[in-house]
This record gives structure tokens, sequence and C-alpha cells, in this order.
């Protein structure tokens, strides 16, 4: 079995930053993709960032582009997601995800179904 468990949510003001950390355990680990999606409520899920170990090359939805940061180890086992300047639209529950196929394009990392595992989930309230 593999196992993603994210950690670092919590309750801030607008304008404050967050760290995001999502550690692979069993079969999770060594992925291709570590990425990072979020769901608000009565919204459906999106995508965040994601990150190609091999080469660094890394994906950022446009709403977060310039504030949030993806990173990791490298070994496809723990990735970060530095978050600043939040926003109340940033309020969601973040997943992490990982995926064992070197698709071609960007595409594919930005959709939720070509990823494999699945963490719980960390929520991320941002109060203004």
């Amino acid at each position: 079995q593999g196992q993603l468990v994210e950690s670092g949510g919590g309750l801030v003001q607008v304008g404050d930053s967050l760290r995001l950390t999502c550690a692979a355990s069993g079969r999770a680990i060594s992925s291709t993709v570590m990425g990072w999606f979020r769901q608000a409520p009565g919204k459906d899920r999106e995508f965040v960032a994601a990150v190609k170990w091999s080469g660094g090359t890394t994906y950022y939805a446009d709403s977060v582009k310039g504030r949030f940061t993806i990173s990791g180890d490298n070994a496809g086992n723990t990735v970060y997601l530095q978050m600043n300047s939040l926003k109340p639209e940033d309020t969601a529950v973040y997943y992490c995800a990982t995926s064992y196929t070197n698709y071609r394009g960007a595409y594919y990392y930005r959709v939720g179904g070509y990823y494999d595992y699945w963490g719980l989930g960390t929520q991320v309230t941002v109060s203004s």
C-alpha cells in the first residue's frame, strides 16, 4: 500500500504564509511527479502546482503563480508547498498526489485523473 500524508495547514490571516508538507511512504515513494490540488466548499477540485523530479520542471495554476512555490527532496518522497500572500480564495482542503508516469506535456499533470495516489488532505483557511 502507498500512503501520502499532508501537514502544515491551518487558520491564517490575509497576506500570511504557510508551508504544506506531503510525505510519501510504502508504494507511494519514488514518484515521477508530485502535485498539489485543492478543493473549496461547493467547488470542484482544482490543480495548484506540480513538480517533475527529473529535470525539476514545475507547473503552477495561474491563480497561484508568483505566490506559491513547490519544491521537494528530488527523490520523489517529500514535497512542499510554500504559500505566500495568502488570500481568502485560497481557502480549501489541499491534497497531495503522486504520479508514476512520464507523460509528455504539462496537461496531464494538471488533471487529477492522471495521478495514482492521494493523501487525505489538510485544511487551509485564510481569514479576512
